[in-house]
Order: C-alpha cells, then structure tokens, then sequence
C-alpha cells in the first residue's frame, strides 16, 4: 500500500483534533472534535473553512492553450474573459466525463484548472495523449499552491475586513480577483462545493498556506472536514465524481448530461467542432436513457448509495449519493435522508417512489431541489412543507 499524500496543512489538521482518513490517497479531516452536523450547521449560519489543497491544480500555457481546451474541456474557453471562472467536464470519446473540473483565468498568459484529487493522474495522463500537435503544455502545479474555501453567509464580510477592501470580486458566481492580504498576494474567486450564495476560494503559495488557515480561524471561520463538504454538496444538488459521474453500477459510463447541472458546462457551439465526444453529446441533448434526480426518503431510515428504487414492482435505478443531512427549526438541529438517484428518464418530480433500504421497500419521493437560495443564505427545502 501506497503512503498517503498530506497537503500543506496537515499538521493543523492534527492540531485541531481532527478524525484523519483516506481520500482518494490524501489523508484528509473527515471531521474535527465538533463533528460533521455542527459543521455543516455552521457553515449554513455563519462560515467555515474546508482544506482543498488535496485537489489537482494544473496550469495550461502556450500559443494554442484555448484551441487545446476547447477540444479537451466541454466549455466554451474561447468566451472566457479575464477575471472570470467556469464550470466545465472533460469528456471522452463515448460522451461519459473522464472528469469535472474548474477553469480560472487569473491571468492574462495562462489557464489554470482545477480537478479532482483522485483524478489528477488520469487527466494528466489524458491531457498528454491530445496534446499532441499543440503548442501548449500542462504544468501540474499542486504541490507549489494550496487552496482554502471559506463558505458562508459570514464569509464576505470576514474576507473584506482581512483584505481592507470594500469590494473582493464583482458580486456574482465565478468572479475573480488578486488581492493583498497583510502583504500577501493571494488569488479569489467567488465559487465552492457548498451551495451557499456567498463562497469563496483562496489560492495561495505553499509558504503561505499555514499562515492563511490559522489567520482565517482567528477572525472567526471554524474548520469543516470532508464530512460536512459531502452533505453539504448533497444538499445543494451538486454532483460528485465517482458517484453522479464516471462509471454507473454496471460498469458503463454515465453520460455527462444525465446530470441535468451539466446545460451549464457543455458548449456545443461555434468553436467546439474538435470537442472530443462531441457527436455523443449531441445525441445526449436529445435523449438519455436514464438521469440524475433530487429524491427524499419520506419514511424512516438512511438512503445510501447503491440502493435500488422501485416505483412498485418496476426497477427504475439506483442510489448514487444518500445520508443524513441536517438543517435548522426553531426548536433545534433536525436530520432528514436525501440524496441522488440515477433513474429512467420518464420519471418526474412529485412522483412516489420506494427505497430498498436493507430488504423493505421504504416510500420516498422525487423533488425538485433539497434547497433554495437567496441574496446571502442557503434555506433548505423541505418535503411536506
């Protein structure tokens, strides 16, 4: 068995008490002593900060960087002005996601994308085999910057009093911006695995990366681990590679507009002929077999990946992400099951469904979303009410 990767933070990881496990070959913070609920509570409420440093970053340089992307990234890169980020999918030739990812452009002479932790070799390896006749190259960057999220309703107001700064990015999703924090340059962008309408990400040099943490912990962000991230993410609807893309239980790939967040990260305009797996998506916009849906269990008991729902007798798929998620009443904390299902494509929301959860059908249903939004908060929408 292979070490594990730690990132730059580490050891303020072990400092806080944090439970320590394997994430994709990262020993990572599943939880510190305040346990998973009290986290994802309190980013909802006020702000936390979660570790991202284990995720790939790469920095894409060179004359023919945008013609390259927009043949290996699903997004429209050409459109991309500076100071802005976006969403996007790296495809395959059979229209499945050999990945999902984040592109940022900070700066005028280069790209730089984020991955997913436990795909950074795979997509390199991929960007290598359709490089070729490019002049551009892919700089895996990972271990020479770390990343911190800070999320929240309290996030932007900590953030501007540490930056002296009455504005940190322009007000919408994936803006971005360099500032100086007590004499660092530091890179931000508006974006997160949260949901939370006010969410930031801090690139920073390594040096730097311990400072950042506990300066941000003593102006009042508290730590979240992996824990909280996923439910918190499972809330918001957002999809996580391994489970809502890549590989479907019987081994084939999902296809990438399954997931119906994906209208956002796919270009199939002016620009994209060369987009590998471009003739499958196409054929995806019009149909796929099965999709991604938002689904609660209504009787008692957890929902968890893999388990099998039913609309009477008839199969109709599978769990891909299920736990408990907590939210806030006037009288205190409560817990429901929520999570995503990979079900037949004629299914809609406000059907009745039933979980197998350990041999006995449990009723459940099919929502529209497990939250919703406004200026500042995250507000969780709750079946029957």
């Amino acid at each position: 068995m292979s070490e594990l990767k730690r990132t730059q933070l580490y050891t303020c990881h072990l400092e806080a008490g944090a439970s320590m496990v394997d994430f994709g070959g990262w020993e990572m913070p599943i939880q510190y002593p305040s346990k998973i609920v009290a986290e994802h509570l309190c980013t909802r409420t006020a702000c936390s900060l979660f570790d991202v440093s284990h995720m790939g970053r790469l920095v894409i340089r060179g004359k023919d960087t945008v013609a390259f992307l927009q043949k290996v990234l699903s997004s429209d890169v050409a459109s991309l002005k500076l100071g802005w980020a976006q969403y996007c999918i790296i495809p395959n030739a059979e229209g499945g996601a050999v990945d999902d990812a984040y592109l940022y452009r900070f700066e005028e002479d280069h790209y730089f994308l984020v991955v997913n932790a436990s795909n950074t070799d795979k997509d390199l390896a991929h960007f290598a085999k359709e490089i070729e006749g490019f002049d551009c190259t892919v700089t895996n960057v990972t271990a020479d910057c770390a990343s911190i999220a800070i999320q929240g309703p309290e996030s932007e107001a900590l953030l501007k009093g540490f930056a002296k700064v009455d504005t940190l990015t322009e007000a919408k999703r994936n803006a971005l911006n360099i500032l100086d924090f007590e004499g660092r340059r530091i890179k931000i962008a508006r974006t997160g695995y949260t949901g939370e309408p006010l969410s930031y990400e801090l690139f920073v040099e390594s040096s730097e990366a311990i400072w950042l943490w506990n300066r941000l912990l003593e102006l009042g962000a508290k730590p979240a681990g992996l824990g909280a991230r996923d439910t918190l993410r499972l809330e918001a609807g957002l999809p996580l590679y391994g489970h809502e893309f890549g590989m479907d239980a019987e081994g084939k790939d999902i296809p990438i507009f399954a997931v119906p967040l994906s209208r956002f990260a796919v270009a199939l305009g002016e620009g994209k002929d060369a987009l590998i797996g471009r003739t499958a998506l196409e054929e995806q916009t019009k149909a796929v077999e099965k999709k991604m849906y938002h689904i609660v269990l209504v009787d008692r008991g957890v929902m968890r990946a893999g388990m099998k729902v039913f609309r009477g007798e008839e199969e109709l798929g599978y769990i891909t992400s299920g736990t408990m998620v907590p939210y806030m009443t006037e009288t205190g904390s409560v817990n429901r099951s929520i999570g995503t299902a990979y079900l037949k494509s004629d299914v809609k929301a406000g059907d009745e469904v039933q979980i197998d959860v350990r041999g006995k059908k449990l009723k459940a249903a099919i929502v529209t979303r497990h939250m919703k939004v406004d200026a500042t908060h995250a507000i969780p929408v709750v079946y029957g009410e």
